[in-house]
């Protein structure tokens, strides 16, 4: 086991590492071992309104932070991105111990996260409003200005990326932040709230505050004095945040939450090149994904190839020491282990046929075999909710028409995907489908630039790219008399 030091487990709030109001911790898990890593310290209502208090006095008219230049918010935010760059081995290793990602792609996801900063970093200075040739006599302009305080709530499948994609908007535009991670990974957002701090941002502008959903979380979503909730997560917690975002205040809020999305392949296709697409859509990160393309759709004159080739990558795909050089690491914790392998049992009991994997691996820590299950029907469990774990469902259709509406009946539309040589097909494809991504000949592609977000119940709003910043952003119109005969 790789030795990573814990150099922070205290709230951040007010560029200050303080214990919770009630002196209370929590346990953060190992989910290779099922050791207990630190504790940490156990944010509540109390320490949110302290936090909340913190990122109003940052935001006041007066404030070192609203009085900076919009140029040099983004000279801060290269700098944090720098600084992650510089720190990506150990934010890596301090991910992996927490969530059991393999480090490699851990790294990976550090970079990633530092260009996402980048790209908010420049647009912070070109944040734009418009002159208007409104009716009557009167020059009329709008303005684009940060909306204020904002809670955001982020998930523990991609903990580090998730700060970048809440944060990169929320600074460019000029709110303040309180951040809550995820119980389960709090080791990560602390790291960087140390990062926040060396960049040389004033102190209220990011706070980062652990805790339990139920407590936390919901003084977070609660708070009169919040103006914005980002939250991802899932679609149950999702319509709980948006109630309670109208209860004390009318806050803007954006979800990004869960999904159960199509991947589609056509006759034409390559069959290997499409399986491994298919695979890696179905697999990322353990299948811990929000969009995980967990419904192969296979046209029925490939069909049998494909499952024969879906079955064969999966059986290759190597698990294990996520510090050691696998594909898949555990899952997150008991919860969701447990979860996924009553997915697979029902998936099994359900008649669906079980081509690879269906088990545990040893009986120490959380490891699930790459599992694939062929000739599901719609109506099945595992091919209708969000399993969140390594299982794929193949799932056999005939003719165009046929596909795209057994894609759309679902409640969720965050992404979908569809491999075919046939421009025709696959824009009509990209179409007809209900999701807010659409993959063609690839899968799960997204980038800084890329608005992502989803339709129905994988959410509201649209992060990353030119959407990712407007709703950290109010229109203020002004309007100004003219006389109709000036006089000279």
């Amino acid at each position: 086991m790789v030795k990573v030091e814990i150099k922070y487990t205290k709230l951040f709030i007010n560029n200050e590492w303080v214990d919770a109001v009630s002196k209370k911790t929590f346990p953060t898990i190992n989910p290779q071992d099922e050791t207990v890593i630190a504790n940490v310290a156990e944010g509540d209502k109390a320490d949110i309104d302290i936090a909340v208090e913190a990122a109003r006095k940052a935001f006041h008219r007066y404030s070192k932070w609203r009085t900076m230049d919009a140029s040099q918010r983004g000279l801060l935010m290269l700098k944090l991105a720098d600084l992650m760059d510089s720190e990506a081995k150990y934010l890596a290793e301090l991910e992996t111990l927490d969530c059991g990602k393999p480090v490699r792609i851990a790294e990976e996801e550090v970079h990633s996260s530092a260009g996402v900063l980048r790209y908010y970093a420049g647009k912070a200075d070109k944040i734009l409003g418009n002159t208007i040739p409104a009716d009557g006599e009167c020059l009329s302009m709008t303005l684009k200005e940060p909306i204020g305080v904002c809670g955001q709530i982020i998930p523990w499948n991609y903990p580090i990326p998730m700060i970048s994609w809440k944060i990169g908007p929320a600074l460019a535009a000029g709110c303040t932040i309180v951040l809550k991670p995820a119980e389960q990974t709090p080791l990560t957002a602390l790291a960087v709230a140390a990062l926040v701090k060396e960049a040389g941002f004033p102190p209220g502008v990011v706070n980062v505050v652990p805790g339990y959903g139920p407590t936390a979380g919901a003084a977070l979503t609660h708070h009169p004095h919040v103006d914005k909730i980002a939250f991802t997560g899932s679609t149950e917690v999702g319509k709980l945040i948006l109630g309670a975002a109208s209860v004390a205040n009318l806050k803007r809020v954006t979800l990004e939450l869960g999904g159960k999305s199509p991947l589609v392949v056509f006759n034409d296709a390559d069959v290997e090149k499409a399986a491994r697409i298919a695979h890696a859509a179905a697999f990322a990160n353990g299948g811990q994904c929000c969009c995980a393309g967990t419904r192969t759709y296979v046209q029925s004159g490939i069909y049998e190839a494909f499952v024969n080739k879906a079955a064969e990558i999966a059986n290759q795909r190597s698990v294990g020491n996520p510090f050691d050089e696998v594909d898949q690491g555990p899952q997150i914790d008991q919860e969701m282990f447990s979860k996924v392998l009553g997915y697979i049992d029902s998936g099994k009991n359900s008649g669906a046929r079980c081509v690879a994997g269906g088990d545990r691996i040893g009986d120490k820590g959380y490891y699930i075999k790459p599992t694939v299950f062929a000739d599901v029907q719609d109506d099945m469990q595992i091919a209708r909710e969000e399993i969140f774990g390594p299982v794929q469902s193949i799932l056999k259709f005939d003719t165009f028409e046929e596909v795209i509406d057994r894609a759309n009946d679902t409640n969720y539309g965050l992404g979908a995907g569809v491999i075919t040589n046939d421009i025709n097909i696959a824009m009509s494809f990209a179409k007809h489908v209900r999701a807010g991504s659409i993959w063609i000949n690839t899968y799960d592609h997204v980038t800084s630039q890329t608005p992502f977000g989803g339709f129905g119940d994988s959410g509201i709003g649209r992060e990353l790219g030119e959407d990712g910043i407007l709703p950290y952003l109010e229109t203020k119109t002004i309007t100004l008399a003219l006389p109709k005969q000036p006089q000279f």
